[in-house]
């Protein structure tokens, strides 16, 4: 069996930090299988679906590097949809109903009253002729409702969750399509699984129910079921449900300079047993992921802790990784040099302008004036290498008597503005002689 997994987002809105972990874990299974990860867009809703949403998916899973195999659009395959009804139609599987929302919101507000699941009645099924020839005269026109089987118990083996069973008869029947022929999430889902030969259904624990009646939709259509997976919601640092995590997207983490690999590292673990590792490719992520490594506690999401995990993986990037995205004459010693020193790699711009001048050094103390008056003089006689600093250091230590603190920091001010930064050992080269002078000088 070739696995294929899908994501099927809505384009509706932008991707946020939930649906990004689900793409991801969907990427990952289809790679360590071998397989074919589908991209769907599921744009039913033709009144809230716009393109430019659909280009920002597709954009996003791009710079995370989540390369789709085939992509299918729901607007594109209405006709296959219309087709299935009938289908469903003919064999009793789905059926009319006239409520109105005011009348079906009242049902469930009684039933709620009483202590009872507010679980639809199947009035609709036992409308008369006349019944309906009068719904109709007033200008209604039926939703349709798929028919769940009450004697085929649902159950099923999920590859997160274990072992779900679900009484249809505590389900009520999902409505399929609006009075206005337009259709809903569930069926236009299953029949595409179908047709796209999904062979696993990897989403959020919030889909549990939609499952269940999903799964009788596949044995309606006559098709094999897929095996699903239903991880773990994700939870804010403050460990309750986040309204900020709906709005932490792809924008966000590029604006503040995080790194694709960053975004997939935490993501490819969060919620499983296994370490979130600064892993800088791809490749461990999808050697070691396993849906046996995921458990139902809910998964905590801290933005923390994806800044620490940046920084680590930025510190193992190679200069051609990240060359493109570096200041103009910036090579790779200052990359070597500047590199331990960053939390992003746009930061690298920050230092090189360090190296590269002007700097607003402050005033030295009375005291160090002598000293680095010193220090211009021996720098200027010194051959200037690659180990320039621990010459000049040692020479000025010779003659001053000064170590430690009062030997280097004022000369690391002097040559850098700052009291902290990449190692001089290796940064000193890279200023050169000429300005290092002229620093020391002013």
């Amino acid at each position: 069996m070739t696995v294929i997994t899908r994501f099927a987002p809505s384009p509706t809105g932008h991707l946020h930090v939930g649906n990004i972990r689900a793409a991801l874990h969907n990427w990952l299974w289809a790679r360590k299988s071998g397989g074919q990860f589908l991209l769907r867009l599921d744009d039913t809703d033709l009144e809230r679906s716009r393109p430019e949403y659909a280009a920002a998916i597709k954009a996003d899973l791009a710079w995370l590097g989540l390369h789709w195999d085939g992509e299918e659009r729901q607007s594109d395959r209405f006709a296959l949809y219309e087709s299935r009804f009938e289908a469903l139609k003919a064999s009793g599987h789905v059926y009319p109903a006239y409520e109105t929302a005011q009348e079906l919101d009242l049902r469930r507000k009684i039933l709620l009253g009483r202590g009872l699941p507010p679980v639809y009645d199947r009035a609709a099924l036992s409308l008369t002729p006349d019944q309906i020839a009068a719904h109709e005269a007033e200008g209604r026109t039926p939703h349709w409702r798929f028919r769940l089987d009450h004697d085929q118990p649902i159950a099923w083996t999920d590859l997160i969750r274990g072992d779900q069973r679900f009484d249809p008869r505590l389900l009520s029947d999902p409505v399929i399509r609006r009075a206005d022929g337009s259709w809903l999430y569930m069926l236009p889902s299953v029949i595409d699984d179908i047709a796209m030969g999904i062979t696993h259904v990897l989403r959020g624990e919030d889909h549990v129910s939609n499952t269940a009646t999903q799964i009788q939709m596949f044995t309606a259509l006559g098709a094999p079921l897929p095996q699903f997976a239903h991880e773990a919601l994700l939870t804010g640092s403050e460990g309750k449900l986040s309204k900020r995590l709906g709005s932490l997207g792809v924008a966000h983490f590029r604006e503040i300079g995080l790194e694709p690999a960053a975004i997939a590292a935490l993501l490819a673990r969060l919620g499983s047993s296994q370490p979130i590792e600064p892993f800088a490719d791809m490749a461990p992520l999808i050697a070691s992921f396993d849906f046996a490594h995921f458990g139902r506690a809910p998964a905590r999401f801290d933005e923390a802790e994806l800044a620490t995990l940046n920084q680590k993986i930025v510190h193992l990037l190679p200069f051609e990784a990240v060359a493109d995205r570096l200041p103009q004459g910036m090579d790779e010693a200052a990359w070597e040099a500047i590199r331990p020193n960053l939390e992003t790699v746009a930061g690298a711009a920050d230092w090189w302008r360090i190296v590269t001048g002007p700097i607003d050094a402050p005033a030295p103390a009375q005291d160090d004036r002598d000293f680095l008056t010193a220090a211009h003089r021996l720098l200027a006689d010194l051959p200037f290498d690659a180990g320039i600093w621990r010459a000049l250091t040692d020479a000025l230590k010779g003659e001053t008597g000064r170590k430690g603190k009062t030997l280097f920091l004022p000369l690391r001010r002097a040559l850098t503005g700052l009291d902290h930064g990449p190692d001089m050992g290796q940064l000193l080269p890279l200023i050169g002689r000429d300005e290092a002078l002229t620093r020391l000088r002013s």
